[in-house]
């Protein structure tokens, strides 16, 4: 049974690819995304989005995915400001190491949305 929290369609299909994100079954998410930022952190944030969903690569590799490969604090930091983690999947970045690196949402969260990905491949 889907309870519906709004009658608001975008807020009804953002339940919807939500729901089944978590369920495994929605890999990319199709809703019209306008998160504010500045010109710099919207790049930063569509290099995010093309990270394929069940991999990570490191702050470096996005950073060159990003187009300078100098700019890992940077572009690091960009990731920290992302307004909507999940639909833009900052939590597919991890050290250069193999560590989690960081996340504003907390690590136990990108622990978890890792986990969920990785279940349902």
């Amino acid at each position: 049974m889907l309870v519906q929290n709004s009658d608001t369609p975008l807020l009804i299909r953002l339940e919807e690819e939500l729901r089944e994100y978590f369920e495994g079954k929605r890999k990319i998410f199709t809703l019209p995304l306008a998160p504010d930022g500045t010109p710099f952190q919207k790049k930063v944030w569509e290099t995010l989005r093309i990270i394929p969903y069940g991999e990570t690569i490191s702050y470096a590799e996005e950073a060159k995915l990003f187009g300078n490969a100098k700019a890992v604090r940077a572009v690091a930091s960009a990731n920290g400001r992302n307004p909507i983690s999940i639909l833009i999947p900052c939590h597919r970045v991890i050290a250069t190491g193999g560590g989690l690196g960081g996340y504003s949402g907390g690590l136990w969260r990108k622990e978890f949305l890792l986990a969920v990905e990785k279940k349902s491949d």
